[in-house]
């Protein structure tokens, strides 16, 4: 058996509500809830603004046979989790899409891209 204790990276598997999907690549999340700006006169350093931002979980999906663009879409109440090659457990709950969900043709490939009110990493 092969020793994984300093994989970080390479696997994602992702569940939305249980239903297991083929993750693609371009896995990405963010937990942060806020964001902050320098402020800058011109008389040097003031100090900073922080506006609050959405927890969210981003990847991209392989358009298999049994995947549905239309769910994909009419997601309002889900829960995302996803495992990752580092040890990580990835959880957004009561999340829902947002942005285009379009498959290129090319590489039966899409984007989606789920927001909501926490991401945790366990």
């Amino acid at each position: 058996m092969a020793d994984t204790t300093n994989r970080l990276a390479g696997t994602a598997y992702l569940t939305v509500d249980g239903q297991s999907y083929m993750v693609r690549g371009e896995f990405q999340y963010s937990p942060s809830k806020v964001t902050r700006e320098s402020i800058v006169g011109r008389d040097g350093i003031h100090g900073y603004k922080e506006s609050p931002m959405t927890p969210h979980i981003s990847v991209k999906l392989t358009d298999g046979n049994s995947l549905s663009v239309a769910q994909l879409n009419a997601m309002t109440n889900v829960t995302v989790v996803a495992e990752l090659a580092n040890g990580k457990t990835i959880i957004g709950r009561n999340m829902w899409t947002v942005d285009d969900q379009t498959v290129s043709s090319d590489d039966a490939t899409l984007d989606v891209k789920w927001e909501g009110f926490s991401v945790t990493e366990n």
